[in-house]
């Protein structure tokens, strides 16, 4: 618009109404190449943007997850065990597994820095919930490789959840909801969750309508989609666990539309 109503004047001031039509011309054509440009900087900006976010939040997960497992004072079988399944469930390349080590390890030193991780994280998702979220369900995740949640680990799971402005109540949601994940998966994951599971996988209580079974699907369906998370900035290394979380969110909805009978 401003290219138009430059060329317009200077069109007007040179040549009359005729110069006036051929600065519009120009003019234009001027805006059109600064839009383009523009919106050149802005997706270079943005495609930037992603890139670190990715790189944060791969170095947040692991190394956070080291701490975490360090927490109750020595890190068990079960939860090197643990952070090496995720590698696995990840699909991650030679390259990326020792990055990730790497990062596991550096969380378990006794001189491990959590805060100015936690810092650079959330500088890096500017508020995201969905991609917090997601972080925060990986940790818990940790937390319970060997078994139950700890006094320690639960103490550094509420730092991380006041850090990254995630609220408590949520937390604990999250909580019985791994809980519950894990419970089923300890059962028999193919034969999809009992009842008792899918209620607490959505979030809900068994006296919730139907209205608000489905209000609860679609919630966690969005918030979990990955190809939501990605277009936020969820590393590709991670995309498998997004999808088998709506792959979970999906078989604990069947399992109460089944024993509601409602379409």
């Amino acid at each position: 618009m401003l290219g138009k109503l430059i060329g317009a004047l200077l069109g007007y001031w040179l040549g009359g109404f005729l110069g006036l039509l051929i600065g519009l011309i120009l003019g234009h054509q001027l805006d059109k190449n600064l839009t383009r440009v523009a919106g050149g900087f802005l997706l270079s900006s943005l495609a930037k943007h992603q890139v670190q976010i990715q790189k944060v939040f791969f170095e947040a997960t692991f190394s956070v997850m080291g701490h975490l497992a360090k927490a109750d004072g020595r890190v068990s079988e079960p939860e090197i065990a643990l952070a090496r399944q995720v590698m696995q469930r990840m699909g991650l390349n030679d390259n990326a597994q020792r990055m990730a080590i790497d990062w596991f390890g550096r969380g378990k030193q006794p001189d491990f820095d959590l805060d100015a991780q936690l810092a650079a994280l959330k500088g890096a998702l500017r508020g995201q919930q969905n991609l917090t979220r997601m972080f925060i369900e990986i940790q818990i995740s940790a937390a319970f490789a060997d078994g139950s949640l700890q006094a320690s680990e639960r103490q550094v799971m509420e730092k991380i959840c006041a850090v990254l402005g995630f609220p408590l109540d949520a937390f604990e949601r999250l909580v019985t909801m791994i809980q519950a994940e894990i419970h089923h998966q300890q059962a028999g994951g193919d034969q999809g969750p009992s009842l008792e599971d899918a209620y607490a996988i959505l979030n809900i209580d068994e006296s919730a309508s139907d209205t608000e079974v489905k209000r609860a699907y679609r919630r966690l369906t969005s918030q979990h989609h990955p190809d939501k998370l990605a277009a936020k900035g969820l590393p590709k290394e991670m995309m498998k666990l997004a999808q088998e979380k709506t792959h979970e969110i999906r078989s604990a909805y069947e399992r109460i539309r089944e024993a509601r009978g409602f379409k």
